[in-house]
């Protein structure tokens, strides 16, 4: 008396074994690099007291435009010169109902490079101009004095 398969005879089983750590393994690769495909470039924002959420600014498709430490000036991911940026910024506004335009700038950007970058987006007809900064961490917030009144 025998029990199991005859000898000689394919199992029609496949093994998933193997196909699971596969899996596995892609999952992992993928929770690695996700979080590495930031949209456009890395600048090292301004740090601020009490800035204001932007959630659109990380949208698929909104318009941010970087200004890095040495002045160069990216639109998304694209290099971009100054005199290029009104043009370029126009086409990508031109057919969205939203006109608002978001500016990262490397917080050791010079600000001559930026408040030009901005007086160039606003020449593009925007109607909302952005500025991106990050929170400052581990410092309590500020409260002001109410204002005085003088009679």
């Amino acid at each position: 008396m025998s029990f199991g398969k005859p000898i000689g005879e394919i199992s029609s089983e496949p093994n998933v074994v193997p196909m699971a750590d596969i899996m596995l393994v892609l999952l992992i690769i993928f929770m690695v690099i996700t979080p590495m495909l930031q949209k456009g470039v890395s600048v090292d924002l301004v740090r601020t007291q009490n800035p204001r959420s932007m959630p659109d600014a990380d949208r698929e498709d909104a318009v941010v435009v970087a200004i890095t430490r040495d002045g160069k000036i990216f639109l998304g991911s694209d290099a971009t010169q100054l005199g290029d940026l009104v043009t370029k910024v126009q086409a990508q506004i031109a057919s969205r109902v939203d006109k608002t335009v978001y500016i990262k700038s490397d917080a050791r950007a010079k600000y001559e490079r930026v408040v030009t970058v901005v007086d160039e987006v606003r020449s593009a007809g925007v109607d909302q101009l952005g500025l991106l900064t990050d929170r400052i961490e581990g410092q309590q917030q500020r409260t002001m004095a109410a204002p005085a009144t003088f009679q």
